[in-house]
């Protein structure tokens, strides 16, 4: 499964305010099964979609 990031949002935001999580959420009106996660190591919120990535075919 591959991931592609729509967008990032810091995480020190004004208490109250989910930015990321709104960003999401018209994301997911539009169609695109957007969700939001934690990236630890630069501390910010990212929007992703996820996607399957093709099995690759068995060499014999």
């Amino acid at each position: 499964m591959s991931r592609t990031v729509l967008e990032r949002f810091p995480a020190g935001g004004p208490r109250g305010s989910w930015p990321a999580e709104e960003f999401a959420g018209a994301r997911r009106e539009e169609g695109v099964p957007a969700r939001v996660v934690m990236d630890l190591e630069s501390d910010a919120f990212l929007v992703i979609v996820e996607q399957r990535t093709p099995e690759r075919a068995r060499e014999e």
